[in-house]
């Protein structure tokens, strides 16, 4: 969510008169994240203060995005706490701006939080059930771009860049998730990045998740282990157990989780560390120019990754109690 792409004044309130949300009142740009440029966005509708936020897409055409901003509107009218997007006066919910699509999403109530407690972990542990549940009925498919191929072109680009200590345990965790794949798993449309800054709360209750753009088909399980290395973290980059099992009951209440997915669940927590991994070390060694931009460190990953391999054994007794 950093600005690569200005938007001036004048060409926002452009932009809004397609849409029937009122008059520009203010916007700023967001630094945090670091794939897409977000402002946040205040209007004036009828003397009624409206929240937006406008996400200019800078690595995704138009019909790629397609797939995300339905997804998105598919969920929100299942009921999933999730942020809906604003469609034009032509009913679209995307546009181009200086060649690169561009929307207008509604801005939820509360903020991110740091910190999460057992009942927060039971609470987005639901949320993701809710989403799993509506998604299988969602028509459109596409392909995880981070998935294993992903992984071992992007392990190949950094042979020259690391240390041979790090060098070793990527290439042979690469080595391992190649023997270790499972396509028993159930599988369906992931949100494959709900770390926390990606949900909002308020006053303790989930408000909604938002930024579904690397939203994808993949086992479930994997978006699973993607947010419980997060959420369900302890200071040393362990996994807190009473965290994790209240995510996963909740998560349980509206999707049961199968025998094979508790099976390769300690396996599958070493894929989501390997997976942000990886993309960090590239963001570091192959930085991108942008304005306010906020490139996350690799070696948190790192060192989750080397805990999941560590306590593997100990990991598969981390389940629904």
């Amino acid at each position: 969510m950093s600005v690569y792409t200005t938007i001036e004044r004048d060409q926002l309130e452009q932009f809004l008169t397609h849409y029937n949300v009122g008059q520009l009142r203010d916007y700023r740009g967001i630094s945090d994240g670091i794939e897409n440029t977000n402002y946040f966005v205040d209007t004036i509708k009828d003397g009624v203060e409206q929240r937006f936020v406008l996400t200019i897409f800078e690595h995704h055409d138009l019909d790629e995005m397609q797939y995300y901003l339905n997804l998105m509107h598919h969920l929100a009218d299942h009921k999933v706490p999730s942020a809906n997007p604003v469609a034009d006066n032509e009913g679209h919910y995307l546009r181009l701006f200086a060649g690169k699509p561009i929307a207008l999403v509604e801005r939820l109530a509360g903020g991110s939080i740091t910190e999460t407690t057992v009942d927060i972990c039971e609470q987005i542990g639901a949320a993701m059930g809710k989403m799993h549940t509506a998604g299988l009925s969602y028509d459109a498919h596409q392909p995880n771009p981070r998935g294993p191929h992903w992984f071992v072109e992007t392990a190949n680009a950094l042979q020259e860049k690391l240390p041979a200590e790090d060098l070793q345990m990527l290439n042979d965790e690469i080595a391992f998730q190649k023997a270790n794949r499972d396509a028993q798993l159930p599988r369906g449309t992931v949100h494959a990045d709900l770390f926390r800054d990606n949900s909002l709360w308020d006053d303790g209750q989930l408000s909604g998740i938002i930024d579904f753009y690397y939203a994808n088909d993949d086992a479930l399980l994997y978006d699973l282990a993607v947010t419980a290395n997060d959420w369900c973290i302890c200071e040393d980059f362990s996994l807190d157990k009473d965290k994790v099992q209240a995510f996963l009951s909740g998560y349980h209440q509206h999707r049961p989780l199968t025998d094979v997915e508790q099976e390769y669940w300690p396996v599958i927590l070493r894929t989501g560390a390997l997976r942000f991994w990886l993309s960090r070390l590239y963001d570091k060694h192959f930085p991108r120019e942008g304005e306010l931009v906020h490139t996350k460190n690799p070696d948190e990953f790192r060192a989750i990754l080397a805990d999941r391999i560590a306590r593997q054994a100990d990991y598969k007794n981390y389940w629904i109690s």
